[in-house]
């Protein structure tokens, strides 16, 4: 019991030291910032975009008919864009017929600005003209217009009542399922954005040669405790910052582009709870990988080179676990939980779908008993190859008896 406290007070003291000289550090204010560099540039190619498809905005085409006819078009117009949003339909801009109707259409269709095209004819003999094709979009829309146009008008009915099955009905497994790969695209973003850092936590020791000095004085299962749970305080802390931060300026300056997701199986308290939880253990399993294959590398540059794989090994935790939604009770769903780096992306998706609890107390105590099992392993990997302690296996060598036989 006292060699596990003065482990856990020598963790401390490492991941208190990590936590405060990266807190209080100017590159953390850049830490902070860097992940609203691609909102901002995003918002900004948003805005351009929304202006050009503002600029190019969906076609109008010239009606010459009389003024009760573009308004049974139009009444038919407004019916079909309750089903089809109204900027795919094209504009019906009503036009005086005026002389003979042949001149009249090839001046509408050379004017500095022309129309799509050009109904005449009236709602008897329609005739679309223009530079468009008879299986286009405008074309077939048109005809719809048209078609509904001449039907007789009916007299007014009750519209449609749609009446919820209860306040507390929950919403079906389709919708249920959007809000489970919500959570783990979520959790996979964070993870990836700051489980990466590890890789490079112990360069500073290795490059200043006083690893030799902290391995010495305090275990080194505890040097890698306190610099895992260090890490995940700051990433806490930007977590807690960015989350905030999105939140008021979505309610300050969009409120309506606050996103309906559907009310996961165990309610939003339980989610967001769970949530937070499964990030944390995700963390703690990567980032104990990755600090053991970081405590490999000498120089920077090695980090560099073991980025990629890391990331692509995100990747198909991933893909893992993606493939597991709705699918939980058979193989590629029991795997994917079973797995401890693609566990918690897996209980996170199952929390939504699923109201069961007990499964979640088992997938935290089974990816909490793989986090000691990573330190350890890695910490004793270290300790061999790299301190070059500890006791070590001689090498067999397989070809002994033949040197010998061979000797002899």
């Amino acid at each position: 019991m006292t060699r596990f406290r003065r482990m856990i007070e020598a963790a401390f003291v490492i991941g208190r030291r990590d936590f405060t000289a990266t807190i209080f550090s100017k590159t953390f204010i850049l830490f902070l910032v860097g992940p609203f560099f691609p909102v901002l540039f995003g918002g900004l190619f948003g805005t351009i975009a929304g202006k050009t498809a503002a600029d190019s905005a969906a076609p109008h085409i010239a009606v010459l008919a009389s003024p009760a006819e573009v308004g049974r078009l139009q009444a038919a117009r407004a019916q079909l864009a309750e089903a089809i949003p109204g900027d795919q339909l094209p504009e019906l801009r009503p036009v005086a017929p005026a002389g003979r109707p042949g001149r009249q259409v090839q001046a509408l269709l050379t004017a500095p600005d022309p129309p799509l095209a050009v109904l005449s004819g009236g709602l008897e003999r329609p005739l679309l003209t223009g530079s468009l094709g008879s299986d286009s979009d405008p074309a077939r829309q048109m005809r719809w217009i048209v078609a509904a146009a001449r039907q007789p008008a009916a007299a007014p009915l009750a519209p449609l009542a749609v009446v919820r099955a209860g306040p507390g009905a929950p919403p079906p497994a389709a919708e249920r399922e959007k809000t489970a790969r919500a959570g783990q695209v979520v959790l996979f973003f964070f993870t990836l954005l700051l489980a990466g850092m590890l890789l490079s936590q112990l360069i500073e020791e290795k490059s200043n040669k006083v690893i030799e000095i902290v391995a010495a004085a305090v275990p080194v299962e505890a040097m890698f405790v306190g610099k895992l749970f260090g890490m995940l305080c700051v990433s806490l802390v930007g977590i807690v910052i960015w989350v905030s931060t999105v939140v008021a300026a979505i309610f300050a300056f969009a409120p309506d582009l606050a996103p309906r997701i559907p009310v996961p199986a165990v309610g939003w308290p339980l989610f967001l709870v769970m949530g937070a939880l499964y990030f944390v253990m995700s963390y703690l399993l990567l980032g104990a990988a990755f600090l053991g294959i970081g405590a490999h590398a000498s120089t920077a540059r090695e980090v560099q080179t073991m980025s990629m794989p890391v990331t692509m090994s995100q990747l198909a935790l991933f893909a893992l676990a993606s493939a597991a939604v709705g699918q939980y009770d058979r193989p590629i769903g029991l795997a994917a939980a079973l797995f401890p780096l693609s566990s918690p992306l897996t209980m996170v998706a199952r929390a939504a779908e699923s109201g069961v609890l007990w499964p979640h107390l088992v997938a935290l105590a089974w990816q909490a008993l793989w986090v000691a099992l990573i330190l350890l392993f890695v910490a004793r990997l270290f300790r061999r190859s790299v301190l070059k302690s500890g006791a070590q296996r001689p090498a067999r060598r397989w070809w002994g008896r033949r040197e010998a036989a061979s000797r002899a």
